[in-house]
Parts: C-alpha cells; sequence; structure tokens
C-alpha cells in the first residue's frame, strides 16, 4: 500500500428499512426518507445526510435532510459503515 495516494472522500449508501423510515418537510413538501448518504471524515468519524423522495410522488430535488438522533439510526449507520469497510476490503480490482 502507497502512503503517498491521497483518498479525498469515502461515501457509500445505506437503505432504510421500512420500519425506520420518516418523514420531513422541505420548502412545503414532505418528504419520506428512504436512504443515508455516510461520509467517513478525515480524523475517523461518520457524518451523515438522509435522502428520500415526495411523500405525495414524483421526483422532487435531491435534497438532504438531517438524520434524526435516534439508537437505531445510528445503529443502522454503524453497520452500514462495518459492512461497507468489510467489502472494499475483500475488492477485486478492476476487471
Amino acid at each position: 500500500m502507497s502512503d503517498d495516494v491521497e483518498v479525498s472522500a469515502l461515501a457509500i449508501n445505506v437503505t432504510v428499512p421500512d420500519h425506520l423510515r420518516w418523514t420531513d418537510t422541505r420548502r412545503d413538501e414532505e418528504f419520506t426518507l428512504t436512504s443515508i448518504t455516510v461520509r467517513m471524515l478525515p480524523d475517523g468519524h461518520l457524518a451523515a445526510k438522509a435522502y428520500g423522495r415526495p411523500t405525495a410522488g414524483g421526483r422532487g430535488g435531491y435534497t438532504s435532510f438531517r438524520v434524526p438522533d435516534s439508537p437505531e439510526l445510528h445503529a443502522l449507520i454503524d453497520a452500514g459503515a462495518a459492512r461497507a469497510a468489510d467489502r472494499w476490503s475483500h475488492h477485486h480490482g478492476l476487471p
């Protein structure tokens, strides 16, 4: 492994199971949040933003939402990060 290779971002997407999904409103439109984008910061901590679709249907804008302070969602994020780390550690390289 080369220490001179700079990695500027590590990000994964975690699907929120139906029983943990929630709604939030932005610009008078309600969204159902179905995925969380998780980034690993340079210091090793995680940052997360939620994304979803308008509850009434349609595409809506690509708008991020704060992830609620929930033990279940924090556990989902931690599990997603651990699963991604395992998958990355076993990559097979480019075809």
